[in-house]
């Protein structure tokens, strides 16, 4: 298992099973029948790895999607367990470091479209607007302001790229065509109703979600929640008590971090650079500070 000098997990490394595949974040290990999931401490801005981690983060991101797939089981998940018990021979060897980031989930072939739901206007969005009137091609009315919240929450899908790569808005109507009409409408259904219930108990907790992403996949023919859930690597968190229309709010997710990659004027092409200590450390506060008010929790 390799560290970084803060104690976060850069990559995880378990000998009796395959090399894994490395994304962003999650080290994926294939079992055959099903895959084991390790969330590392790695953390990505603009498509672009940084050297260092932050200490805890693959935890609350795992701790975050097990509690989401609870509340939100209207819909059917990937999740198999994530109790080291049920981990392979060789990953129970290692449950000390794997125990609290790690699922053992179903393999299934997933679905190639990203589906975002936007409820506040703010980030690409925002600048999509005051350029076209539009969001993703959606026509919007008139009249809004930074930060916003919009009349009604938005699907705006996006085409999986390869790793690397960026991914590609689309509309509903390609979707159609990558996934079939049947499945096309599951998949906008399902992510605005998931956003809608989420966006309610959040709100009830002080914090609003301004946008999040879904994944999905097919196990034989039966639609499926993947990857994570609801975490502040795939959600736009705001504390209620700070937010104001006509800014961008402070956030409880990586917007910190990608808006110190800005201030340093970072252009966004690998290599990334080294995160200041105190960078690491205020963006491992925000993300155990969204844990903690989502679900009443702290990391044990």
């Amino acid at each position: 298992m390799q560290m970084d000098r803060n104690h976060a997990l850069i990559r995880s490394e378990v000998p009796g099973l395959a090399p894994p595949r490395r994304g962003k974040v999650r080290d994926i290990y294939d079992l055959g029948d099903c895959l084991l999931l390790v969330a590392t401490d790695r953390i990505s801005a603009f498509d672009c790895i940084m050297p260092n981690g932050i200490p805890d983060k693959g935890r609350v991101l795992t701790a975050l999607s097990l509690f989401w797939f609870e509340k939100l089981s209207f819909v059917p998940n990937h999740l198999i367990s994530a109790d080291p018990v049920d981990f392979p021979g060789p990953a129970r060897r290692f449950a000390d470091v794997l125990a609290g980031r790690t699922m053992l989930v179903k393999k299934v072939r997933p679905v190639p479209v990203e589906c975002v739901a936007r409820g506040y206007l703010v980030g690409s969005g925002w600048k999509d607007y005051t350029r076209t009137g539009t969001v993703c091609g959606i026509p919007l009315r008139a009249g809004y302001r930074q930060a916003e919240k919009l009349d009604a929450p938005l699907f705006t899908p996006a085409y999986k790229a390869e790793q690397g790569e960026h991914d590609e808005n689309i509309s509903f109507e390609r979707v159609t065509e990558i996934a079939g009409p049947e499945t096309a409408v599951k998949l906008r259904d399902w992510t605005l109703e998931l956003y809608s219930q989420a966006a309610n108990h959040a709100a009830q907790c002080g914090v609003i979600i301004a946008d999040t992403k879904f994944e999905f996949g097919l196990d034989g023919d039966r639609l499926i929640l993947i990857d994570e859930v609801l975490t502040p690597d795939s959600s736009r968190f705001w504390p209620a008590r700070e937010y104001r229309i006509g800014a961008n709010p402070p956030s409880l997710d990586k917007q910190f971090v990608r808006d110190y990659l800005e201030s340093i004027g970072f252009d966004k092409t690998p290599p990334a650079p080294v995160l200041p200590d105190d960078v690491v450390m205020k963006t491992r506060e925000k993300y155990l500070g969204a844990l903690e008010q989502l679900t009443g929790r702290r990391l044990g």
